[in-house]
């Protein structure tokens, strides 16, 4: 009989192979980094100053009478700008920006780092130096547009690419001049998207952790097809270098600005002509709106576009143009992105329904004076005796007696308020004596009993707030929530 011939009960286990060191980190950003480091350059600013007191000026430092230091010194500091009196003297800035276009030899960077510049460098990698001539700024998104003269040296230029594609976790790289070293590359993601950091009206940032530092403004960040989708303009950092708060303009924001800055050497924004105010939970309580959304019409500014009645105060809007406008801040961007004249869709919600109008945008720069006129402080005078005491505050009928001694303008109506308790909640929502209580809960008011018979009969509807429209003395309105417990 054959037998299958015995295995082994166990075997020795194989030796692992060797592992091969890595030699490899991420993949590298050098291609790319080669092909937009000739469309990046560094911008340097002179401006002429009087005296020694300018800023960036180094004092001469106090030194004991006598020291072996002082006649150095007293030379130096004399002698800087070639007079002792105190002549012009030249303080010297740096930033970044970048060519958009070879032919026509423009160039995008911060208005903040040309300012006030009496010459314009430009400065580009291989060492070349062009004089720019200053096309137009706004200060608003802190944008400048420069020229050089594109015969004078062949350019090379990169172009905007879609900031809205980009999402939170995508990879970045920002080219740029940081303190004054030149050409640097760094890489990073965006960490977050829409931060309003309270730089201008039309805050939109696309934070990054991509290093960015003091020079680096102006200059642009890519996203890895090399499309500029942001321009680098501010830093969060107690030490004044990179601790990875980084914020960029959004090209999406920027590309217009440019365009009209090229083309018209300012800008023209759409005007809807409206003051507009936060929807706060309170305010959307007393409105009867499920969630807190919108911007809240506070105001429509006289002459202004909507000043036609299409647009009230008391409407909450809430998508103009086919953009939804989810809090008070959305609404200035996407009206001054719109074109001047062009006829949009606005949706609006007026007394608990929702409604479409129709309206034609004016031009900001156009009703800027009209939609800044001063509000005066209210002068308080001696107290005027009331006929009602609600909420913390003492109202009146607004009599020819009393218009006089708070200075109401005739056009305004309402109710006036006389006194405020300064431990109210009224005085806590900033309202003054000689205010004008015109609506009530998007009703109008013209005695002090339709002022207490509006408070009741919110409160037996359940309501917790009530929502004042107030008339100052120059006749502007605003929206007060009061609460009513």
């Amino acid at each position: 009989m054959a037998f299958a011939q015995q295995q082994p009960l166990s075997t020795a286990p194989a030796a692992p192979a060797p592992v091969q060191p890595s030699t490899h980190g991420p993949a590298s950003v050098a291609d790319l980094a080669e092909k937009l480091l000739g469309a990046v350059v560094n911008i340097s600013t002179s401006q002429n100053v009087k005296g020694t007191e300018a800023p960036n000026t180094v004092p001469m430092p106090q030194l004991p009478e006598g020291s072996p230091f002082q006649d150095f010194f007293e030379d130096f500091f004399k002698n800087r700008d070639g007079d002792d009196q105190g002549g012009s003297q030249k303080v010297q800035s740096l930033g970044s920006g970048f060519v958009v276009d070879a032919d026509e030899g423009i160039l995008v960077t911060n208005n903040h780092v040309i300012a006030d510049a009496d010459e314009i460098e430009v400065n580009f990698p291989d060492g070349s130096k062009l004089k720019a001539q200053l096309v137009g700024t706004d200060t608003k998104t802190d944008i400048a547009v420069l020229k050089v003269d594109p015969k004078l040296k062949k350019l090379t230029a990169v172009k905007f690419g879609d900031s809205n594609k980009m999402r939170i976790g995508d990879w970045v790289m920002a080219i740029g001049n940081p303190f004054g070293l030149g050409g640097s590359v760094t890489v990073g993601i965006i960490s977050a998207r829409n931060r309003d950091i309270n730089a201008g009206p039309y805050d939109d940032f696309i934070q990054t952790d991509a290093a960015i530092n003091r020079g680096n403004s102006g200059g642009p960040l890519f996203n890895m097809d090399g499309e500029v989708i942001g321009i680098n303009t501010a830093i969060i950092s107690p030490s004044g270098g990179s601790i990875g708060i980084g914020f960029s303009i959004p090209a999406e924001l920027a590309v217009g600005v440019v365009d009209q800055l090229r083309h018209y050497g300012e800008t023209r924004r759409g005007w809807l002509g409206v003051r507009i105010q936060p929807v706060t939970p309170e305010v959307a309580e007393s409105l009867g709106m499920k969630t807190a959304k919108g911007a809240l019409v506070a105001g429509v500014i006289k002459g202004g576009p909507v000043d036609n009645g299409s647009i009230q105060p008391g409407d909450v809007i809430i998508k103009f143009d086919g953009k939804d406008v989810h809090e008070m801040r959305d609404l200035p961007r996407v009206v001054a992105e719109s074109s001047v004249g062009k006829a949009v869709d606005v949706i609006l919600i007026r007394k608990g329904a929702e409604q479409t109008v129709k309206v034609t945008l004016g031009r900001l720069e156009d009703g800027e004076k009209l939609a800044s006129a001063p509000t005066e402080e209210v002068k308080q005078e001696q107290a005027i005796p009331s006929t009602a005491t609600v909420l913390g505050m003492k109202v009146g009928e607004l009599d020819e007696e009393i218009r006089k001694t708070f200075e109401i303008p005739p056009d305004v109506s309402g109710v006036v308020v006389t006194e405020v308790d300064p431990k109210s909640i009224a005085a806590e929502r900033g309202i003054l004596a000689g205010e004008v209580i015109t609506e009530i809960a998007q009703e109008t008011v013209s005695s002090p009993k339709d002022v207490t018979d509006r408070i009741a009969a919110l409160k037996k509807q359940g309501r917790k707030n009530a929502l004042l429209m107030m008339a100052s003395k120059s006749g502007e309105l605003r929206f007060v929530t009061l609460r009513m417990d």
